[in-house]
């Protein structure tokens, strides 16, 4: 079985449902944190911008309300999270209800792209996270950052993904 980025799959709604230039929010949902990253259509950068820790629904909402108005944002790109063979399971269906719910309370378009490997990539993309000077293991206040910037990561990796398939560059 060959296995190909999770950037050379096109986007599991389809067509983009906004018009070009509004800016684009990233969202790459974990069970603790969520990765928040940013794009411009129209410059086509992406920039990563928060992590933030899983609570109830509405304290979410109301973090992701902020970075909509700070950036100006009209479409929500959330990572739905398939099995390597395509297959949706229980995370990919609660992904899905998160942010269809989420979509309605910010009043935002929303798109599901295709996530596998997103975080394995992202990780990729980083130096290693070391042992503390002593030698001894990295300290949890560390790790938390390591995961944290991985998800952060994740995220602008998700948009960047959108932008290239909307641009015909991935079918």
């Amino acid at each position: 079985m060959t296995m190909s980025r999770p950037d050379d799959r096109p986007s599991v709604t389809g067509a983009p449902v906004t018009s070009p230039g509004g800016r684009l929010l990233g969202v790459d949902l974990g069970s603790r944190r969520i990765g928040v990253a940013v794009a411009d259509q129209v410059t086509g950068s992406v920039r990563a911008l928060a992590t933030l820790r899983r609570h109830e629904h509405e304290a979410e909402r109301a973090a992701l309300a902020r970075l909509v108005a700070e950036h100006g944002v009209t479409e929500l790109i959330v990572g739905l999270p398939l099995h390597m063979d395509g297959r949706e399971g229980g995370q990919a269906m609660e992904t899905r209800r998160w942010a269809e719910q989420m979509a309605t309370a910010l009043e935002l378009a929303l798109t599901m792209r295709d996530e596998r490997l997103s975080s394995v990539t992202a990780e990729g993309g980083m130096p290693r996270l070391r042992r503390a000077s002593s030698g001894a293991p990295p300290g949890r206040e560390r790790r938390d950052r390591h995961r944290a910037r991985i998800d952060r990561d994740a995220a602008a990796g998700i948009l960047q993904a959108e932008l290239d398939f909307r641009a015909g560059l991935r079918s």
